[in-house]
């Protein structure tokens, strides 16, 4: 009796280009990985090779995934130049590692360069393309026309809310190709809140024991502790500097320790990066401020769930933080549109006033920690991997035309 010849795995590259952005990828990658229909392909660009942001092509590394291909994009110049030039580049280098890959499936996430570079590399080389968080709202710098310009580039969509599927399919999109997965950067989040439920402590504890980041690292000498994450909105570096200053100076004056991460690559990060160096200078040694370049995800999860607020104008603030407990100001436009998951992001104008007023306001919510939001259950991964294992990719589905 001859046996039925196997079909062959998907090959489905999955575009990297900040830590923060592999953060909320691992979820999928690992379901895709764990798809026995499937071939997971890791492609590497953007911030992950710059040694000024940590190089955190090193932690994917760590966490033991396979890289497929580095592509180097940005050099680290803060221009807009810069950003056209990476670009170009990240189209022509992942492009020839797709044809070269024999790749039948790309993942994006966003409304970055590197996601816009593979997405463009991806349609212009037949493969079929799968955007995840398209249809939100969130102003940025040019993120806005990005991202929406990948959902018109891109074959399958995972929206993170409804809100966000039926902004999709008003753009033109078929519904039948647009999935309500919620939102990956919830999955891992929803295992750390589980691991530090009273009855499993104890297991905690003993598995984080040879761990190099712990949350006492938090405590201080001061009470209370802030998060302090700020990206630059596309804006000259002189005004970035002055926002981060605002935050950080109504951070301090709330009598709060903070522990600030660097900011992304955009536009005028040389401004954020020149206040968080100001700022450490000015109280260095007294145990007040920790900076970190990059952190990995679970530490940065790690340390939201450990902080008595978060403060600044990460995306992390509106999707994350209500779920992990941790009330959240959001600071100025860069997040304008983007829905909250909860009633503990509190939003504030960027100056030093407004500011100090939207901590005092956080810090006396007591949001629920778990459970599920708009923004989903925790279990958008496994969702994705399992669509991507089963869709008809038909010259239908690459085809693309308008639906109205």
């Amino acid at each position: 009796m001859s046996r039925r010849p196997r079909t062959p795995r998907r090959r489905v590259a999955v575009i990297t280009g900040t830590r923060s952005e592999y953060g909320i990828l691992r979820s999928v990658m690992a379901a895709i990985a764990a798809e026995a229909r499937l071939e997971l392909q890791v492609v590497v660009t953007g911030m992950h090779l710059l040694p000024e942001f940590g190089r955190t092509e090193s932690d994917i590394a760590r966490d033991g995934w396979q890289i497929a291909a580095r592509v180097p994009m940005q050099r680290g110049d803060d221009d807009a130049l810069d950003q056209a030039r990476g670009l170009a580049r990240g189209v022509a280098g992942i492009a020839d590692f797709l044809v070269a890959a024999n790749t039948d499936i790309v993942v994006v996430l966003g409304d970055r360069i590197e996601a816009m570079a593979g997405a463009l590399a991806a349609v212009t080389t037949g493969r079929v393309l799968a955007h995840i968080h398209g249809g939100d709202v969130a102003a940025g710098d040019f993120d806005e026309s990005l991202r929406h310009g990948i959902t018109k580039l891109a074959h399958l969509h995972f929206a993170a809310t409804r809100r966000s599927a039926q902004r999709i399919i008003r753009m033109g999109e078929r519904p039948e190709h647009v999935f309500l997965v919620g939102a990956p950067g919830l999955d891992r989040l929803g295992e750390l809140i589980e691991e530090r439920s009273p009855e499993r402590a104890g297991q905690t504890r003993k598995a984080r024991a040879g761990e190099t980041f712990a949350e006492p690292r938090l405590a201080g000498q001061l009470a209370r502790t802030a998060l302090v994450v700020y990206h630059a909105s596309g804006r000259a570096a002189a005004v970035e500097e002055r926002g981060m200053h605002a935050v950080l100076s109504a951070v301090k004056k709330a009598g709060l320790r903070r522990f600030i991460v660097y900011p992304n690559t955009d536009r005028g990060h040389r401004g954020v990066l020149r206040a968080i160096r100001r700022h450490a200078v000015e109280d260095e040694g007294n145990g007040a401020v920790t900076v970190a370049r990059s952190l990995a995800r679970d530490d940065y999860l790690r340390a939201l769930l450990a902080a008595d607020v978060l403060v600044g104008n990460s995306s992390s603030g509106i999707i994350e933080a209500p779920l992990a407990g941790t009330p959240s100001v959001d600071v100025g436009d860069r997040q304008a549109g983007r829905q909250p998951a909860g009633p503990s992001v509190i939003h504030a104008a960027e100056n030093e006033r407004a500011i100090r007023a939207a901590i005092k306001k956080a810090l006396a919510t007591r949001p629920r920690r778990g459970g599920s939001n708009v923004y989903g259950d925790g279990r958008a991964g496994q969702r994705i991997a399992g669509i991507l294992a089963q869709v008809a990719l038909s010259d239908g589905l690459r085809r693309k035309q308008i639906a109205y």
